[in-house]
């Protein structure tokens, strides 16, 4: 998946009677990038007490963010064809490049290319060499793909079942560990696979990349790790995990050497790495810590209606409502941090006094793609944390004295050591829902198509009624870059 970096371009009005109530409210929850708070909002409110662009906006953005493609495809096609004369040069781009990533999500990458390329042609004469390269990547990536068939899905038995073992990397002392899937091959020949939920992409090195014939394809992009390294894109014909098979599986082929020797011995534990891109697909999954195994039910479940407790961040990883030592914070669910995980700098402040007393200074050295850091900061013991459902204690967590700079929108990583601590984590990709249970408590688990033409017109300047809420995204910065492994302590 792609990285995708929200920031707030917005101007509160005074509105009379209820329009007030809800146009004020769902902006709000647009510019905070409460997603959980916007779909509760729109589905409560009346459809005509909300301003008509608000409303269209609400849907596309709802869909996107809480991956519901049925919702959002439909509703940026009308944003685009409708009020792409009322839009001001960022959010044309923005909503395009949203109704694209959900178009390929669906398979339909042919549309995804021709819907991007047709924005980016009416619009490229306004935009710097930066922005117009990035946009231009993602067209390519899309008509790469769009003559293979992506994560066409088979198993046999009742249920897909995959294997995996918990193993150590890294230095021993520090005990990291990476979550290895068992009975997995490329294109017929064994592999081992790192699952990282925090992962927005497939990757593999370009060394195994060529020993496992995959197809190399005419489109690249950025990978973001520590750093930022540029890799091409390529097809495995076929992924086996366990009893299931995918065929046609995008990677992303990345250097991993390093400019560090010490770094360089360790690395190569992400040579091939599956995330969240190949979770989407496969809809529902359970991972059962207690049994050491992956289940993924035979047919996808309907949208229930529940509310949706997860979604993705701006890197495009898997976000929950948490608690953690008494405190609500968003967590980002991540079995490639090799630790029990980490909070930031904010947690820090609030609890400085707290963790003077009860924590020891530690320096931690992540390992990633792109570069080797170093963080100061402390280990503080016995931390009570709620996702999902469940609580459990954690034996310990670093707690970093500053923020980290690319993942600014949640205060905790939650790392495969403290996900251990579950018995089960389900996650239903459908709904967008998260539950987990504790240790030993077991749990339920378009052919023909013409893209529209469009004209922006430079000098034509949204409304004040259109300013109302909009979110803009970073093309440039942020949009163009996609998420990548890194561990502690490797």
């Amino acid at each position: 998946m792609k990285r995708l970096l929200f920031s707030v371009v917005a101007i509160i009005c005074s509105l009379a009677g209820y329009a007030q109530s809800y146009d004020e409210r769902i902006a709000n929850a647009m510019n905070s990038g409460d997603w959980f708070a916007l779909d509760s909002i729109y589905n409560a409110a009346p459809k005509d007490s909300i301003m008509p662009f608000l409303e269209v906006y609400s849907r596309g953005l709802i869909g996107n963010r809480l991956n519901r493609p049925d919702i959002s495809i439909p509703a940026f096609e009308e944003l685009l064809q409708s009020h792409a004369a009322s839009l001001d040069l960022s959010n044309l781009l923005n909503s395009a490049v949203m109704l694209s990533m959900d178009l390929s999500k669906t398979g339909d990458n042919a549309k995804a290319a021709s819907v991007l390329s047709s924005v980016l042609d009416a619009t490229k004469q306004y935009l710097d060499s930066a922005a117009v390269e990035g946009m231009q990547r993602y067209v390519d990536q899309y008509k790469a793909l769009s003559v293979y068939r992506p994560y066409s899905i088979s198993f046999s038995g009742a249920e897909g079942t995959v294997p995996f073992g918990i193993k150590q990397v890294g230095k021993p002392e520090r005990e990291a560990f990476l979550m290895y899937l068992d009975d997995c091959g490329i294109n017929g020949t064994d592999a081992d696979i790192v699952f990282d939920t925090g992962a927005g992409v497939n990757i593999i090195s370009d060394s195994l990349a060529r020993a496992y014939n995959l197809i190399p394809l005419d489109a690249y992009n950025n990978v973001m790790g520590i750093g930022r390294r540029k890799a091409h894109y390529a097809i495995a014909k076929e992924l086996k995990l366990g009893n299931i098979v995918i065929r046609d599986v995008p990677f992303l082929v990345v250097n991993l050497t390093l400019d560090n020797e010490e770094a360089n011995k360790y690395i190569d534990c992400f040579s091939i790495v599956v995330g969240s891109e190949l979770m989407l697909q496969l809809k529902d999954m359970t991972v059962d810590f207690t049994g050491r195994k992956i289940t993924v039910p035979p047919t996808a479940p309907e949208r229930s209606g529940t509310p949706a407790n997860m979604f993705f961040s701006p890197q495009m990883n898997l976000l929950t409502k948490g608690i953690i030592h008494n405190d609500a914070m968003l967590v980002c669910i991540d079995t490639g941090d090799a630790s029990y995980g980490s909070l930031n700098g904010d947690f820090f402040n609030r609890n400085k006094e707290y963790i003077s007393a009860h924590a020891q200074p530690d320096t931690i050295r992540t390992a990633g793609i792109g570069g080797v850091k170093i963080t100061d900061g402390y280990r503080l013991p016995d931390v009570c944390a709620t996702i999902g459902g469940s609580t459990v204690i954690l034996p310990q967590i670093f707690v970093s004295r500053g923020l980290n700079a690319v993942a600014t929108d949640y205060e905790c990583n939650l790392g495969l050591k403290s996900l251990m601590q579950f018995g089960k984590i389900r996650f239903n990709l459908v709904d967008f829902t998260i539950e987990t249970a504790p240790s030993g408590i077991s749990v339920a688990v378009a052919n023909g198509y013409k893209p529209p033409v469009f004209r922006f017109m430079p000098d034509k300047k949204p409304t004040l009624w259109h300013t109302i809420g909009l979110v803009a995204l970073s093309v440039a910065n942020g949009l163009c870059n996609v998420n990548a492994p890194a561990a502690p302590d490797l």
